[in-house]
């Protein structure tokens, strides 16, 4: 199906410059296009990359990958069927699924490349998607957010009154997209059109995905040597501070911010700190969730090392390890996002997206559904940059403003959607999968689930 939308795009895209002289505009990005997918995504890519996927080495030595997939065996067992239940890749999907859901996308990518390539050790098909590939991707799409950060701060830039009025219609919207992914990818592998190819033979180290504390590259685990005493009292306290920081955070702002300018005075730190009254303002359902996606990370760069180390495993050259295929992965998505870009910028340059747009305003304004949104709603599977453009046009003060129905329906649409082809591009791209099968039109049905829900729940909320 991928190429059958590729082909069409660049012909479009050529034909429709030709007919209205924009020949010259379609040239010129599809060249800056390349330029783009290179040294704007791929190779800043390659850093973050290095970062996690020597985070993720660290974790499975140290066995937390295998505990985090144990705690969820039962529903990815049901979800991904065809993957060993003590397999590298259930630990590997599900940190993914959760930093999507917090919003932490430098996390995100890089884990859901980690889970391709472990996937792809099952692979018995090079080169063509499996089932277990097509329903990650299908859910990654479609992931419940918890906060649309970047959504909710442009409506804050320009003026809005109430920037996180779209945080609870853009979850429900989510609800739905992911409900609907996961039946849609279930229910296209079963037909004959996306049949999977004769299978090769996989070595059974492969398959079986060692133990629960191997790497799943085929190597004998290692044993597992108990936690130290010092380690265990470290990772206490540091417990006690995360627990502590969120407990202040979330609840208790004021005493916080107290609390940490007399620490900075004491230390001699220079400068005040404060968290800002638009933090303190926010119900205490926000803060936490803001808080969680602040700690995150931190909590993951201390925490996955400091219990490696409990088990005496040498963090540092196993992150040195694992940060070696972070440049490697980076370099071979190149062409996939080449690919992606360039068909999508030359097609929106020829104006094809505005073409698409107006036969459709006739039939969906009458249902609530503003017409304005929908260049908006065709760039954002193919763009997010695009579509990030468009969306901080039409909540200009000078446009239909911030707070408007049409600023938060579409706020609800980018918070509930994803950009279906870029993701298919920079995940298959990173296990050089050329037959995507049944993973676009998943997607692709995910977002119709997730801008008709936005529309729905918009219009009984704001109107």
């Amino acid at each position: 199906m991928l190429n059958w939308i590729w082909l069409g795009l660049v012909v479009l895209a050529v034909a429709l410059g030709a007919l209205t002289g924009q020949l010259d505009a379609v040239t010129n990005a599809a060249f800056t296009a390349c330029k783009t997918a290179v040294m704007d995504l791929a190779l800043p890519l390659a850093g973050i990359m290095a970062f996690w996927l020597g985070m993720m080495r660290i974790a499975e030595k140290a066995g937390l990958v295998a505990i985090l997939a144990k705690a969820l065996r039962p529903i990815m067992r049901r979800l991904f069927p065809e993957v060993p239940t003590n397999h590298p890749a259930m630990g590997s999907m599900v940190m993914n699924m959760a930093a999507n859901m917090l919003g932490l996308s430098n996390a995100a990518t890089p884990l859901g490349l980690r889970a391709m390539q472990d996937l792809e050790k099952l692979n018995t098909r090079p080169g063509t998607a499996t089932n277990a590939m097509c329903t990650f991707l299908a859910i990654n799409t479609s992931s419940i957010q918890l906060i649309p950060a970047t959504t909710v701060a442009l409506l804050a830039a320009a003026g809005s009154k109430e920037p996180t009025a779209i945080i609870g219609t853009s979850f429900i919207a989510t609800i739905c997209s992911t409900a609907v992914a996961i039946i849609a990818v279930k229910f296209f592998e079963k037909l004959p059109m996306f049949a999977l190819p004769p299978a090769t033979p996989v070595p059974a180290s492969q398959t079986a995905g060692g133990s629960p504390e191997s790497s799943g590259e085929g190597d004998s685990p290692a044993p597992m040597v108990p936690m130290q005493g010092w380690a265990k009292a470290l990772l206490a306290v540091m417990s006690f501070i995360f627990a502590i920081t969120f407990v202040l955070m979330a609840f208790f702002p004021e005493y916080f911010q107290t609390f940490v300018s007399q620490i900075r005075g004491a230390l001699a730190f220079p400068g005040n700190f404060t968290l800002g009254g638009a933090w303190v303002a926010k119900p205490w359902y926000e803060r936490a969730i803001a808080t969680i996606s602040l700690l995150a990370i931190p909590m993951i760069v201390v925490v996955f090392p400091l219990y490696a180390a409990g088990r005496l495993v040498p963090v540092y050259e196993e992150f040195v390890e694992g940060a070696k295929e972070g440049f490697q992965v980076a370099i071979r998505i190149i062409p996939y996002l080449v690919a992606i870009l360039v068909a999508v910028a030359m097609f929106r340059a020829a104006g094809g997206i505005d073409l698409l747009s107006r036969p459709l305003a006739f039939v969906l304004t009458p249902l609530g559904f503003p017409s304005e949104l929908l260049p908006m709603v065709f760039m954002r599977p193919l763009s997010g940059t695009g579509t990030t453009a468009l969306f901080a046009e039409l909540i200009r003060p000078d446009a239909y403003g911030p707070d408007s129905l049409i600023a938060r329906m579409g706020g609800t649409i980018m918070g509930s959607t994803e950009t279906t082809f870029y993701v298919l591009a920079v995940y298959f791209g990173s296990v050089a999968i050329r037959r995507t099968r049944h993973a676009v039109a998943a997607g692709l049905t995910a977002d119709l689930a997730g801008v008709v829900a936005a529309v729905v729940v918009c219009n009984i909320v704001f109107r």
